[in-house]
């Protein structure tokens, strides 16, 4: 059906609030949005803005996932779906409806089904999911999305998120439920469970034994803020157990509130997010700011500089985390001991480790691929697991968990911190000690949103276009480039380019697995901080001056930057060359210089 016809469709059976909501709609290119297509399940599960139609999320498209689950689990696991599905949700705003939604559907096929009380963590429902021996997990959450989205995540038996060999198959489950308006959800009481606080404190115990003083720490002044998410109980329940009491909460941004008021979107990468802790830590002497997002699977912080406060990126703090975890543990290190970090993650923390004499093994991105190869080395003695972490502020210390894990992130992230105080430095005062002995990274990540169905054209078309030019052209810096598309060792194929850089470090490009958005990271090594920062201005100016990327679409040509790059000998001899030499020439041709991406 045409989107038209499907828009048609769903004021003849959807419900009343429904109908009312599409009625309302007056702009021909918002119908079409909304219809143009379903809303993706891919390995991330679902995420997309929340309303009515196949392209929003909303009961109906929850409930086509789950009845998805649901047969796959009975067709694909017909020995371990009786044992259920573990349901956790976040403070969005209809979180808990959707939540409550896939439960009626899981029990009306017949699946058991825990889903707790009120919003927990992923973290806790990754550690539910093993603890209870779950034939799978749910959490509904758009992370830290702005406030008009949501999602819907699926985790495996081993508590972490699904990869792609197994989320495929379960696509094609859930993309064979074409009929949204006779999906059963009636409900089961009989197969409804709810889990309290028994499994949170279950939790909270299993992280404890992570703790380095195990109650009693240095004195630390803290600021701590949940981001109106669901990080406030057990964040404050474990930093209560691991002994710290000089705790500051930023009261505005406390409660759940899936409008998340305060801040323009709830991610604690973003300096606004932290702006209200950084303040009352400012007022009340606090030697750390924490934040977690909504989901509380990442953290963010900011430590104290002199008077001021930094933001410390999740590059640098995975870096920290490592360096600590092996000062303090190096005792333990044995020469299974592996480290964990994806494609995209700076190298500091993996030469701190090597140093150590961990092992470094890298994964794509994401971390589902950590939890996997938590799973593998259950069965490995070749490795041990030790520690994982990736640049978009996730880690995870321990295996009770096989996902990123704020909680736990927050008690070591304080605990290093009062141990370093004790010392008589700052976590800034670290870093640059291990910018001094390692060399300087700058590590960056820059975001481009290309919405709608002319932005996914759009990504589509600069990956394509990447790939059909030489990017030494553009950057003869670039010593080598890495397309994981091909398939890199045992790694699975993804739509990745990466470019190593002759003077150290790298770059990477690839498209969001969860928002519009087409991504670039740097991490880039200087002999100090001007250099490096130096190189990456350099190279992103590059990058957007040649109208590949970049909301300034500037009307520059790729030939035109490269023919001013030329010394005045080499511009004289293109000017000397003939039209028609020059529009006919192999390397035009080969660097589709005509005209831009689309």
């Amino acid at each position: 059906m045409s989107y038209q016809e499907t828009y048609k469709d769903w004021l003849t059976w959807a419900d009343e609030e429904t109908k009312e909501e599409l009625l309302r709609l007056t702009d021909e290119k918002e119908i079409e949005d909304r219809f143009y297509k379903d809303l993706e399940f891919g390995t991330a599960g679902l995420r997309g803005i929340m309303g009515a139609g196949t392209n929003r999320m909303n009961r109906y498209t929850v409930a086509k996932a789950t009845r998805g689950l649901a047969d796959y689990l009975k067709k694909e696991h017909p020995k371990t779906f009786s044992q259920g599905v573990v349901i956790a949700y976040d403070s969005r705003n209809h979180s808990d409806d959707f939540a409550k939604e896939a439960a009626r559907v899981l029990t009306s096929a017949g699946i058991p089904v825990r889903i707790f009380e009120e919003l927990e963590p992923i973290p806790v429902l990754s550690f539910a999911v093993k603890y209870f021996h779950a034939a799978a997990g749910v959490v509904v959450t758009a992370s830290h999305n702005p406030a008009e989205y949501n999602g819907y995540k699926v985790y495996g038996a081993n508590g972490a998120q699904l990869v792609p060999k197994d989320a495929d198959v379960l696509t094609a489950y859930v993309e064979a439920v074409t009929d949204l308006s006779h999906i059963e959800d009636e409900g089961n009481d009989a197969l409804m469970n709810w889990l309290g606080h028994k499994t949170v404190t279950r939790f909270l115990t299993a992280i404890f034994r992570q703790s380095l003083y195990q109650g009693d720490p240095p004195p630390l002044s803290i600021v701590y803020t949940p981001l109106h998410g669901s990080g406030a109980k057990p964040v404050r329940a474990i930093l209560s157990e691991a002994g710290f009491t000089d705790v500051h909460i930023v009261k505005e941004q406390e409660l759940p509130d899936g409008d998340f008021p305060t801040v323009s979107a709830p991610n604690p990468e973003n300096e606004d997010a932290l702006s209200m802790g950084i303040a009352l830590a400012k007022e009340v002497g606090a030697d750390i700011v924490i934040g977690t997002d909504p989901d509380s699977d990442r953290i963010g912080n900011a430590v104290r500089k002199g008077e001021d406060f930094v933001l410390i990126s999740g590059n640098q703090m995975g870096a920290l985390l490592t360096y600590f975890l092996c000062l303090t543990r190096k005792e333990t290190l044995t020469p299974a001991s592996t480290m964990v970090k994806t494609v995209v993650t700076g190298e500091l923390g993996a030469e701190i480790g090597r140093r150590y004499g961990l092992k470094v093994v890298e994964t794509l991105t994401g971390f589902k691929y950590i939890g996997e190869k938590i799973s593998q080395w259950e069965k490995d003695p070749a490795h041990d697991y030790f520690f994982g972490y990736e640049e978009s502020y996730g880690y995870l210390a321990g295996t009770h968990a096989q996902d990123k894990d704020a909680v736990v992130s927050a008690m070591l992230i304080c605990e290093m911190a009062a141990y370093f105080k004790n010392e008589g430095k700052t976590l800034s005062d670290v870093l640059d000690e291990l910018y001094t002995d390692f060399g300087y990274y700058y590590d960056k990540t820059t975001s481009y949103t290309l919405k709608g169905i002319e932005g996914l054209a759009k990504i589509r078309g600069i990956m394509k276009h990447l790939r059909d030019i030489d990017v030494k052209e553009i950057f003869p810096e670039i010593d080598s480039v890495t397309d994981f598309e091909a398939g890199i060792g045992d790694l699975p194929k993804e739509n990745v380019l990466k470019y190593k850089v002759k003077t150290g470090g790298w770059m990477a490009v690839r498209p969001s697995g969860t928002e519009p958005k087409i991504k670039i990271y740097y991490s880039l090594k200087g002999k100090d901080e001007k250099e490096a920062r130096g190189a990456f201005a350099d190279f992103k100016a590059r990058w957007e001056s040649t109208g590949i990327v970049g909301r300034r679409r500037r009307r520059i040509t790729l030939a035109v930057f490269l023919f001013r790059s030329l010394p005045r000998r080499g511009r004289r001899m293109r000017r000397d060359a003939s039209f028609e030499e020059r529009r006919t020439s192999p390397k035009r041709q080969a660097l589709n210089l005509s005209s831009r991406p689309p």
